[in-house]
């Protein structure tokens, strides 16, 4: 398990030479320090026991109701997690301003996107014991406090609103640096990070229908090409400027190939490229579009060509 993890992080950072990562003998952090945070562990170990055994409940039931490639989504939003806040990445990101932006990378374009396509909630709901399963059963009824606040916070202009202004006001200079010296500080930016997320994707893959309509194809990709637009603009704000933003990296020993501003032009980058990820889910809308658009011209053919039929 953790080679493959291993594997998967060298994969997903391959884009970067390898030199940039190289530690200089006074930093003292390599691929191999793994941060084994009970806390983090215990967290992603019960979210998949929960869902892997709901999951298995239901594939008994039908197993057309959840298909495999769901639990591999699943698993895999735990995995982007884990390699975020468990593995060498975290260390990593507490010494370079550019591996924290991986680390933002795994927290918020990944890990949110592929627990929501899983179809977390039905699974989840059946891998709970039941009394926990009936308590967590009450806050999402019709009319519950929860639920509504669910439901507003996920309407797409809220959720776009709420995601965005985290993400910019965790990396003004104070609140960056503030959470790069104190370990609760950051956690609470990254669960910020992780939770605003979600309700960021929550409208792209709605996971709940009952909870909102899905919005039109059209909706949805200028919904996504906004958030290209701020991603960017964010990415050249810390990428561009000619003094170091973040005073805390230059306290610390200097990566072998990259001074502290150039470690900053370089996460700027990676958040500016990350930007254009957002045209993956763009692309898969308008491959879907098109689908469901030949579809409906086939069933308005079809009835014309029907109604044809008739009159003769």
């Amino acid at each position: 398990m953790k080679s493959a993890l291993t594997l998967f992080a060298g994969v997903l950072l391959s884009f970067l030479p390898v030199s940039v990562w190289a530690h200089s003998p006074e930093a003292g952090t390599s691929w191999s320090q793994w941060d084994w945070r009970a806390d983090v562990l215990a967290i992603l170990f019960l979210f998949g026991l929960a869902y892997t055994a709901g999951w298995l409940r239901l594939r008994i039931r039908s197993p057309r109701v959840v298909p495999w490639w769901q639990l591999g989504l699943y698993l895999t939003g735990l995995g982007a997690i884990f390699l975020a806040l468990v593995s060498p990445i975290d260390a990593l990101a507490e010494e370079s301003l550019s591996m924290h932006m991986v680390q933002h990378l795994l927290l918020i374009m990944i890990a949110p996107l592929f627990l929501l396509l899983s179809n977390p909630l039905p699974a989840s709901l059946w891998g709970l014991p039941k009394k926990l399963r009936t308590i967590v059963g009450r806050l999402l009824v019709k009319d519950s406090h929860f639920r509504g606040a669910l439901r507003c916070l996920t309407f797409m202009p809220i959720a776009w609103l709420v995601y965005v202004i985290d993400l910019w006001v965790w990396h003004h200079p104070l609140l960056y640096q503030a959470a790069l010296r104190d370990r609760l500080i950051h956690d609470v930016e990254h669960l910020l990070f992780f939770f605003t997320a979600l309700l960021f994707w929550w409208p792209i893959a709605n996971p709940a229908p009952r909870l909102h309509r899905s919005s039109s194809y059209g909706f949805r990709i200028g919904y996504l090409i906004a958030a290209t637009l701020q991603n960017t603009i964010l990415g050249m704000v810390i990428s561009l400027p000619d003094r170091v933003l973040y005073p805390f990296y230059s306290s610390l020993p200097l990566l072998r190939s990259l001074s502290p501003i150039n470690d900053q032009a370089l996460g700027g980058g990676i958040m500016w490229v990350n930007g254009h990820m957002y045209l993956v889910p763009i692309l898969f809308l308008v491959a879907r579009y098109r689908v469901h658009e030949e579809k409906l011209h086939g069933i308005l053919h079809s009835r014309l060509a029907g109604s044809k039929e008739w009159v003769r």
